[in-house]
């Protein structure tokens, strides 16, 4: 079996990479729109060759480990593939997509979200081990074909991914205030700090938890712009809950409420009972 992956970045190298340690996967092929990607990809040995995106179209598997964005784009390109060809998308947001794929290759095509990544992006990023012992969800799992399903199951588990199935829909709530979120927090806490500090105070006082909650803000701006515009509307729902909280807690330190903000924190820490 041939895999080709679109997007040679951290998602794509990182998984070219437990690709070819499958037995069953002959060759894996990368395409990216960046030349300089398919330069370091090739360096770096994540795939065994890069070609052009027509050449993509004849694999047995194909992955689109690109923005949310391109992956519509590239799925109205993809029209004319053999029926039996596998293709799964690899974004963050999902319900968008699912309505956007061509009729024609609907049974071909795969909705996945790895829940995993790092702030980190382009071809140096990738790494073995990314998608071990992760989360994988598969949305509307129904409306693919049965080849595709089995295929997509076996390669997922095969790299140690614990999968779970989920409505586009429902996915895109939840990713929105577990994962979307947490990103736009973190940009902007880069930016309150920016704005009031000199890089010096920074560089000096900045201790763990604000590495902790601003190393976020490093991820790429293209590839989160495009899961803002996808989730929209979730998001907004999620940032509206989130200033809520934060007001609250505004308030209870304003009124010097000090047993009441302890109870406020002491339920925030029954989050990690669950984790």
């Amino acid at each position: 079996m041939t895999a080709g992956i679109v997007g040679l970045g951290l998602m794509g190298g990182s998984l070219a990479l437990e690709l070819k340690e499958l037995d069953y996967v002959e060759k894996v092929l990368g395409y990216d729109k960046n030349e300089e990607h398919k330069k370091e990809a090739l360096k770096l040995g994540l795939v065994d060759k890069t070609v052009d995106f027509d050449k993509i179209k004849k694999c047995d598997v194909i992955f689109l480990a690109i923005p949310v964005e391109g992956i519509i784009e590239a799925l109205n390109t993809l029209t004319d593939i053999d029926e039996k060809t596998t293709v799964i998308d690899l974004g963050s947001t999902k319900e968008k997509i699912v309505k956007n794929v061509p009729k024609k290759i609907r049974k071909n095509f795969v909705a996945a979200h790895p829940m995993t990544g790092t702030e980190k992006f382009g071809p140096e990023a990738a790494f073995k081990g990314l998608y071990k012992d992760k989360i994988l969800v598969l949305c509307n799992i129904e409306d693919s074909g049965e080849k595709q399903k089995k295929l997509s199951e076996k390669i997922f588990k095969d790299i140690g991914m614990q999968i779970v199935y989920m409505d586009a829909k429902e996915h895109d709530k939840h990713a929105a205030f577990i994962s979307h979120l947490p990103h736009a927090i973190s940009y902007a806490l880069a930016n309150s700090v920016l704005k009031q500090e000199d890089p010096k105070s920074i560089l000096v006082l900045a201790a763990g938890g604000f590495k902790d909650m601003s190393r976020l803000a490093k991820s790429s701006p293209s590839m989160w712009t495009d899961i803002f515009k996808q989730n929209k509307k979730n998001l907004l729902l999620s940032l509206e809950v989130f200033k809520k909280e934060l007001k609250k807690a505004q308030k209870l330190i304003e009124e010097d409420r000090w047993d009441e903000l302890k109870d406020w924190m002491e339920s925030a820490n029954t989050l990690h009972k669950i984790l």
